[in-house]
């Protein structure tokens, strides 16, 4: 996370108290909208996957699962040493410390064919969901997916609201939406990066 909206100091004192501070681990809320967010996915398969703001891992197993390489990064030490740990035995996946979206992959790890976006978004000021947003298009291959999953009702220490996060996605040159989940809980919106032309799921395989 960047320095830009909600501190680094917020994480490090939340998982100093709690290896687990918002209950992923138990919650059936949280485990359900993890399914429902890799059931979204448009593709069977993945190349190459980004998913910033990790935790402790437990969206990132199952995002594995359906990834031929997968990067996973959070701003803080203590979920990335879980996370680590969770995916050990998943010789694909690499875990990482990074505070996004100041700093992003670079190189041969710069290019994407899925980014996933979960309880991110509004913990940023304008300034660093701007740069989140541009550097999440820049990193997508066209025809790429963009995942967005974030809390709808309103936390004092979150910079904005979800349903701002997927306004100004929706808003975004390059990106068009294929797909949307509404809850009062949160939202849950796929992307496609365009051009090409986004297509649906059976369009791709050709029914139609």
């Amino acid at each position: 996370m960047s320095s830009r909206g909600t501190p680094a100091e917020y994480f490090d004192e939340m998982y100093a108290g709690a290896e687990d501070p918002w209950s992923f681990e138990t919650r059936w809320y949280d485990r359900r909208k993890h399914e429902l967010t890799v059931a979204s996915l448009p593709r069977r398969r993945y190349r190459s996957a980004f998913e910033p703001g990790c935790s402790t891992g437990l969206l990132t197993r199952r995002l594995a699962q359906r990834c031929d390489r997968l990067l996973a990064v959070d701003i803080a030490a203590a979920p990335v040493a879980t996370a680590r740990q969770r995916l050990a035995d998943q010789a694909h996946v690499r875990v990482e410390r990074m505070r996004v979206p100041d700093e992003w992959p670079a190189g041969a790890d710069a290019r994407f064919d899925l980014v996933v976006l979960s309880e991110l978004g509004y913990y940023l000021d304008d300034a660093g969901l701007d740069l989140l947003v541009t550097r999440t298009v820049d990193s997508l291959e066209p025809g790429g997916t963009l995942v967005a999953v974030h809390w709808r009702p309103a936390v004092a220490e979150h910079a904005r609201g979800g349903d701002d996060v997927h306004r100004l996605l929706d808003e975004v040159d390059g990106l068009t939406r294929t797909a949307r989940h509404a809850e009062a809980d949160f939202l849950l919106d796929v992307f496609l990066r365009v051009p090409p032309p986004a297509r649906s799921v059976a369009q791709a395989e050709g029914l139609w």
